[in-house]
């Protein structure tokens, strides 16, 4: 018996695995490995696939999983930790981008509604890929990485009303009054079964089922969860998408949250791929041959336009020209969501064919290019900074007066108030050393101000910054800024200042060691090394070498530049003065009832004086003692500590 569709299946994960790696040495995301396989499978490509329905079938379910993760993820206290960043900022970049693309839409022939599902397209960014690329450099700590973040919620949010306007837009629903009307009914009703299924329903059901302590029943409950709520919203005409992120929403509200989606994890990536894969099929290469020169103008135009759209969007939250620049950049592609509003607009007939190979090939060529920009963005920020800018532009709309205090001198330098930075600000408070902080969150800068502090808002990696600072007169620079990129400018920046500044670097990753010491750092602390030197000491002192000996070796691997964890062989010498001695016994304890056998005795009676134990304390209310007499008695109610193995203990606890 022939099975077509398992054949396809076959083609295109054994296709996408060697495209995929292939793409991983270029460093080129996954994602577009899978457009690529579909553009190679499909019927535009090499024909490989015959049954693309059923293909587009499995992408169906690729979407419900994605939505249901996204609602699982999503998180009513985080929104409200970040509201200004998310309502603000998401709401300003989604509508800007929407208008304007809807203007130059419409300027170029365009009906209206088909201009604002257009706006629709473009409005929204890869929350997949520029994670991913903002995780992997470290940036996530950064303000324009929170910012990007922030800006991607409120687009992950939005793809629900966007979903559900499409048909009202395309004029599918009939009378537009009754519509809406139907509608917003239709939404208070499932408004109210979320609240209702949130609270009530789906924490018993959960509840129930864990108590089975049953993965596997675990798992099909939340799968059933989720499609029977994707199936209910398409049963009264909303979108399987809607319910699926509806049902992931409610399940985030109990405590079983985290243990769905690490269940349903590998299959939402398994579906996806289907819906990538799906997408790329339809890419049409002859077409994109014929019409080149468009597909590039209109990609330039969607990275030009959000780039724009997006840094001004994080200038007016307050943000400085650099981060306004890295935000800009960082979310200047089309989303993953934009290929699912694109299947709704050629269903709806709000995007002809000729329009949808456009806004599929421009998409892809946005995303191929992300890894680039994301990369490219710090250096190109450096480059605009070195021109005349409006101080506004440069430092930020929140910026806060900062003067500089001549009478510093001989001080430190504080870059970043985190928690590393905040240890050595509380740390050179305690022991009078003069210092100032350069911190880029104006809210924090504002509480500590507040507090007596001495902390100037602004972005360390400008010279202006540090001059506010008097770095020239400076004696040590602490950087503990999470980005990699910005720590390197920081010191290249202060190093050119000041020749003769001690500068000490917090950095999360080993790579950053080297070139951070050729740009002029004195001391690299890595994160990552000082954890295992932190383990290694606990090891040696468990195998009682001497605490001097110990602190000498750390001292000695801190000042090779942690060669000994670096390499995998070392010289002979270097570390071969240690003694491993026997580990520390293990401390037993006994407490004494009224019918223990050693209750009432002196110390020189009991028999454990001539065992292979040894005891080191008496614990007696409210005291402990140390020291023994042989005429000291044992009373009802002490607790003993015995130093020894657990073999000779035993001898102890059975007359006890």
């Amino acid at each position: 018996m022939e099975f077509p569709l398992l054949k396809d299946i076959l083609v295109i994960f054994g296709l996408s695995i060697l495209v995929i790696y292939i793409f991983y040495k270029v460093r080129i995301p996954s994602i577009i490995g899978f457009l690529f396989t579909g553009i190679i499978t499909g019927p535009h490509g090499l024909g490989l696939i015959q049954n693309v329905h059923e293909v587009e079938i499995l992408a169906e379910i690729g979407i419900i999983l994605l939505l249901f993760t996204i609602g699982i993820e999503f998180s009513i206290k985080n929104l409200i930790k970040a509201r200004r960043s998310v309502i603000v900022g998401g709401a300003l970049q989604v509508g800007l981008v929407i208008l304007f693309t809807f203007l130059i839409a419409r300027v170029s022939g365009m009906p209206v509604n088909d201009s604002i599902f257009a706006g629709f397209l473009v409005s929204l960014s890869s929350t997949a890929i520029v994670m991913k690329l903002i995780q992997s450099r470290g940036d996530l700590g950064t303000f324009h990485g929170q910012t990007s973040l922030a800006i991607l919620i409120f687009q992950d949010i939005i793809i629900v009303p966007m979903i559900l306007l499409i048909p009202i837009m395309a004029g599918q629903t009939g009378d537009t009054g009754q519509s809406y009307f139907l509608v917003a009914a239709k939404g208070i009703g499932v408004i109210a079964l979320m609240i209702l299924g949130a609270k009530y329903i789906v924490p018993y059901i959960l509840h129930q089922i864990a108590r089975t302590q049953s993965n596997e029943l675990f798992l099909l409950t939340i799968i059933v969860i989720g499609f029977a709520t994707a199936w209910l919203t398409s049963s009264i005409g909303l979108s399987l998408a809607l319910g699926a992120f509806i049902a992931g929403l409610v399940i985030s509200e109990s405590e079983f949250s985290e243990q769905a989606f690490g269940n349903i994890m590998p299959f939402r990536d398994l579906f996806t791929s289907f819906f990538f894969v799906s997408v790329g099929m339809l890419l049409n290469l002859s077409f994109v041959y014929e019409n080149l020169l468009l597909v590039i103008m209109v990609a330039i135009g969607i990275i030009l336009l959000k780039t724009i759209v997006t840094g001004f969007v994080a200038f007016v939250l307050g943000y400085p020209f650099r981060t306004t620049l890295l935000v800009g950049l960082s979310l200047a592609q089309v989303g993953e969501f934009s290929f699912v509003l694109s299947e709704y607009g050629i269903k709806y007939g709000m995007l002809s064919a000729f329009n949808n190979q456009v806004f599929l090939a421009s998409a892809v060529i946005s995303l191929s290019l992300t890894p680039l920009i994301i990369h490219s963005a710090p250096r190109l920020a450096d480059y605009f900074l070195k021109f005349k800018m409006p101080e506004k532009l440069r430092c930020g709309l929140r910026n806060l007066p900062v003067k500089t205090d001549e009478h510093f001198h001989d001080h430190v330098i504080i870059a970043g108030y985190g928690i590393v930075g905040r240890n050595v600000a509380r740390a050179a408070k305690i022991a009078n050393i003069p210092h100032v902080i350069i911190e880029l969150n104006p809210d924090t800068v504002k509480e500590e101000i507040a507090k007596g502090e001495t902390i100037y808002y602004g972005d360390a990696t400008q010279e202006i910054i540090l001059e506010h600072a008097n770095i020239k007169q400076a004696q040590v620079l602490v950087i503990t800024v999470p980005s990699s990129a910005d720590t390197r400018r920081i010191t290249k920046t202060a190093r050119a200042i000041n020749p003769d500044l001690h500068i000490i670097i917090r950095t999360r990753f080993v790579r950053d060691m080297e070139p951070l010491y050729q740009l002029g750092a004195n001391e690299v602390i890595p994160e990552e090394f000082e954890t295992s030197v932190e383990i290694f000491a606990r090891i040696l002192a468990k195998y009682l070498i001497p605490h001097e000996e110990i602190e000498k070796l750390v001292h000695e691997i801190r000042v090779h530049q942690y060669e000994m964890f670096r390499k995998l062989s070392l010289p002979e010498s270097q570390y071969s003065r240690l003694t491993v001695h026997a580990p520390i016994p293990e401390i037993h304890s006994v407490s004494l009832t009224e019918k223990s056998r050693l209750t009432g005795l002196t110390y020189g009676e009991c028999s454990f004086i001539e065992s292979n134990i040894l005891l080191v304390g008496v614990s007696r209310g409210n005291y402990v003692i140390t020291r023994f007499e042989d005429n000291f008695v044992f009373r009802e109610g002490d607790i003993l500590f015995f130093l020894g193995s657990s073999e000779n203990f035993e001898h102890v606890a059975e007359h006890n």
